[in-house]
């Protein structure tokens, strides 16, 4: 069982009742999930490097990532409709907390010039984006098995109703929010 699952499950859920003055114990925020996703551009020329997008995200989420497709054509960045472009990871339960743990604690803290998240990344529902450069800032990922370094977008999905709930939630979580 992860240290966060048990973390949410007191400790938590306290702070938040306190600070915000629930009076039902279902009000209370929680994490819904956590949505990994790496757009791949170069997928359209060749397609290992899409497998080898899908291969990094497996190895840091710990689940199989699936495969996105173009939605709409775009003609200037010569994408058809249908095309593979990138690959996604939706994680829920105890996996969702197990990477939380690892992104807040592992993954973050190896930035280099890491002076803390954007605190401002809300988008007025309660959910946080979070845009992440390099995939070597994992700790699973072997720095000579890389081909390219890729970015990915990192979304947490929280049942908060405002941007200052989710905010005080991932706050409780550990989340390094700049100054």
């Amino acid at each position: 069982m992860s240290r966060y699952k048990d973390l949410y499950n007191d400790e938590i859920k306290d702070a938040m009742i306190k600070k915000f003055g629930y009076k039902n114990v279902m009000e209370v925020p929680k994490l819904n999930k956590i949505v990994i996703n790496m757009g791949v551009g170069e997928a359209k020329e060749n397609a290992k490097v899409l497998e080898s997008a899908l291969g990094d995200l497996e190895t840091i989420t710990g689940q199989k990532a699936v495969i996105t497709k173009a939605k709409k054509s775009v003609a200037n960045f010569k994408i058809r409709e249908g095309m593979s472009i990138g690959a996604k990871v939706t994680l829920r339960g105890e996996r969702m907390y197990e990477f939380l743990d690892r992104l807040v604690n592992l993954a973050l803290p190896r930035v280099r010039d890491f002076r803390g998240v954007n605190p401002n990344a809300f988008d007025g529902r309660g959910n946080y984006a979070l845009g992440i450069k390099e995939q070597l800032i994992f700790p699973e990922i072997e720095y000579d098995k890389v081909d390219k370094i890729r970015g990915m977008d990192v979304i947490i999905v929280t049942t908060a109703k405002t941007d200052e709930e989710a905010r005080e939630l991932l706050v409780q979580f550990g989340m390094p929010f700049a100054r």
